[in-house]
């Protein structure tokens, strides 16, 4: 992956490919949006490693605010789609244990104020899909779900984008300096997992 995204830093098609990608695993989550956005960010690191400017390489700010973007987005048409699939995907969702505790869940989470979930749930494999069709399905407000869906977005992007451009300062643009990267947002997303599967307590 490294080669081919090295090929695509220098022209304003990596944002387009990390977008496409960011936007898409909402609907897909099989699809590698962490692993390419901590690809492009190592190109980067790479970049300003031998001089290179922002021109020549994926811009950080740029990358990351793309990526950001793109997930809130994603996040928007699940959460649309959700609101108006009615009657066959309430069906579908009442038969997805996975589904119907996302729901549960997220209707506590925003209905204390808070939305400590849906940033968890950006980082969990899958997570971010669940919790947008979930919240759309479940009829949530759209104001008490998009901000943090933003911030969600935000926090996921900078970090990818933080561990392929500091992985590639400390390690390299190597194989071995993207894997670290990676593994660390896989670790993220165990513990992410780990903490949405604990069970509720009842106050």
């Amino acid at each position: 992956m490294l080669e081919s995204v090295g090929s695509l830093t220098g022209t304003p098609w990596i944002y387009a490919m990390v977008a496409l990608s960011v936007l898409l695993d909402v609907f897909l989550p099989v699809l590698p949006s962490g692993v390419l956005v901590i690809t492009a960010a190592t190109a980067a690191a790479a970049g300003s490693a031998t001089g290179g400017v922002p021109h020549e390489v994926p811009d950080i700010l740029a990358l990351t605010l793309c990526a950001a973007t793109a997930s809130v987005l994603g996040d928007l048409v699940a959460y649309r789609l959700a609101w108006r699939g009615g009657e066959r995907l309430d069906r579908a969702i009442a038969r997805s244990r996975r589904l119907t505790d996302a729901q549960e869940r997220l209707g506590v989470a925003l209905a204390r104020g808070g939305g400590a979930l849906v940033i968890l749930a950006r980082f969990a494999p899958a997570g971010r899909s669940v919790v947008s069709l979930g919240a759309g399905a479940a009829h949530r407000r759209a104001r008490d779900f998009l901000p943090w869906s933003a911030l969600a977005g935000l926090a996921w992007a900078a970090y990818s984008v933080a561990l392929g451009y500091y992985g590639g300062q400390w390690l390299g643009a190597t194989w071995l300096g993207t894997g670290v990267s990676v593994l660390a947002l896989f670790g993220a997303g165990a513990g992410a997992a780990y903490v949405m599967r604990r069970p509720v307590k009842a106050s």
